[in-house]
């Protein structure tokens, strides 16, 4: 006995032949025999398991049949075990003497566990039945491929009892009493039974036939369940690194959509600083240029246009200005309805450029507003008025719920005096950004005089007039004066 080995062989550790405890000793699995799985509701099978179990057996009992021990004569569902790895085991093999004596037919237990048993042992008697043989572990087995295939107990017990079944199988005749087993959509699994069940011993195929006739149906393929997991496991995984590569690509396109969006709310500089969890504290500027813009008569086109068209409106001139902004070293502060602020120097430091930068910017905005065309209102045209300021200032992140980059000082406020009062369709500037440009002598600024401003009194302040050969020249890089402003 311990010299059987087989994965399909639940093998044999030991026996005790001390009355009355006489038993036999093997390796517990711990799923149990195969008639408590098909017993339990609970556990799903599916082909995949139902081929593994099934070539299992097969392979314990050609084993057995080539062994010593000749036959099982004791095969049944619930001498059929199952491990961990849902490897199916054939025990209660051999040691004929350890068995019962001759049993009691009124047992129900006793007769219940005679359903597997071949007719012709049944009409031989205790003995042939407590030895079996190969032609009757063939029967036995079509009883278990019955009972795997339907889940349903032997010869699908219902009203009859074990003793009237054992009555009519052992009876034979021309209407043979076997499973009633509903159409199975797999002719070779019907052949199988059928086969196994035949009354003639001698019809009945041996194990080796039957393991060949099974293969056919899983066309040479492993059934091993733990062979089939791992290979499903391997094409998950192959597939898994698809999706994970998929899902990456997709997240970082994500991640760009974020970050763009992030980078039209702050600075880009400012952003990435607080990605990586940076406290940002205000900062000073020395020098900075700052942009302020309205339309003039905002007021009255909006009373006399429906709210989506007044929000069709400005959408399509921000957009437009969005795009002009883009080309320069500026960064729009925000908009509020028909105000439009920008700025230059600030949060990166650009030397003296920032002045040139918000000149050009502003000059290439009053050109495309005077082309701009309104869509609800064709024949008015949008006037637009500029104020600009060169000055210090603060800036820091405000907020934590929707954080706001923002500018203080009074050079804001002054770039915001510059456009109030200035004219629709020209930029104003203070003298400050009119000392500034002298940097760049390609702009031409003239002079509008001594003008009251709000807590300022008297200033003098420029009119921006345009550039010349504006396309031509180059102010990203550092520059000489070369000429004076007129």
């Amino acid at each position: 006995m311990r010299e059987l080995n087989h994965e399909n062989l639940n093998p044999f550790v030991g026996a005790c032949n001390d009355y009355p405890n006489v038993c036999i000793i093997t390796v517990y699995c711990d799923k149990g025999t195969l008639q408590d799985i098909l017993e339990n509701d609970d556990i799903k099978l599916d082909w995949m398991f139902k081929s593994s179990l099934i070539q299992d057996a097969i392979n314990g009992m050609v084993y057995i049949h080539h062994s010593k021990l000749h036959c099982h004569g004791n095969l049944r569902s619930s001498t059929c075990v199952v491990d961990g790895r849902w490897v199916l085991k054939i025990a209660a093999f051999g040691l004929k003497t350890f068995k019962e004596d001759p049993i009691n037919e009124t047992e129900y237990k006793t007769l219940y566990n005679r359903l597997w048993t071949a007719p012709e042992l049944l009409r031989k008697g205790p003995i042939a039945m407590l030895y079996g043989s190969q032609k009757g572990d063939v029967y036995s087995f079509g009883i278990i491929l019955q009972e795997l295939l339907t889940r349903e107990p032997p010869y699908n017990v219902g009203d009859l009892s074990p003793k009237e079944i054992l009555f009519r199988v052992k009876e034979g005749g021309p209407n043979l009493y076997r499973p009633n087993v509903k159409i199975i959509d797999n002719d070779v699994l019907q052949k199988m039974m059928q086969q196994s069940w035949a009354e003639e011993a001698e019809n009945r195929p041996s194990f080796i036939s039957l393991r060949t006739l099974f293969r056919s149906i899983n066309r040479g393929r492993k059934t091993n369940i733990m062979d089939t997991m791992i290979s499903k496991l391997e094409k998950y995984a192959n597939n898994l690194e698809e999706i994970v590569s998929k899902r990456t690509a997709e997240l970082v396109e994500e991640k760009k959509k974020t970050d763009t969006l992030l980078y039209r709310m702050l600075p880009k500089s400012v952003a990435l600083r607080l990605k990586n969890g940076e406290q940002l504290e205000a900062e000073l500027y020395d020098s900075v240029t700052i942009y302020f813009s309205d339309i003039v008569g905002f007021t009255s086109l909006s009373s006399e246009s429906t709210p989506f068209q007044v929000v069709h409106l400005l959408n399509d001139l921000y957009t437009l200005f969005d795009g002009i902004i883009d080309t320069r070293d500026v960064y729009k502060v925000e908009t509020i309805g028909d105000a439009y602020m920008v700025c230059s120097g600030v949060p990166q430091r650009n030397g003296k450029r920032h002045v040139a930068e918000i000149a050009l910017m502003a000059l290439e905005l009053l050109r495309v507003i005077q082309e701009f065309k309104i869509q609800h209102r064709p024949g008015v045209r949008l006037k637009l008025r500029i104020g600009l300021h060169t000055g210090a200032c603060a800036a820091g992140v405000v907020g934590q719920t929707m954080p706001r980059y923002c500018l203080f000082g009074d050079t804001v406020n002054m770039a915001s005096r510059m456009e109030s009062n200035g004219e629709a369709l020209k930029i104003h500037m203070s003298e400050e950004s009119n000392e500034a440009l002298k940097e760049f002598p390609h702009f031409i600024t003239a002079e509008r005089g001594l003008i009251p401003i709000k807590g300022k009194g008297e200033v003098m302040t420029y009119w921006l007039m345009g550039c010349k050969d504006q396309e031509e020249h180059n102010i990203s890089g550092p520059h000489e004066p070369i000429g004076t402003n007129h």
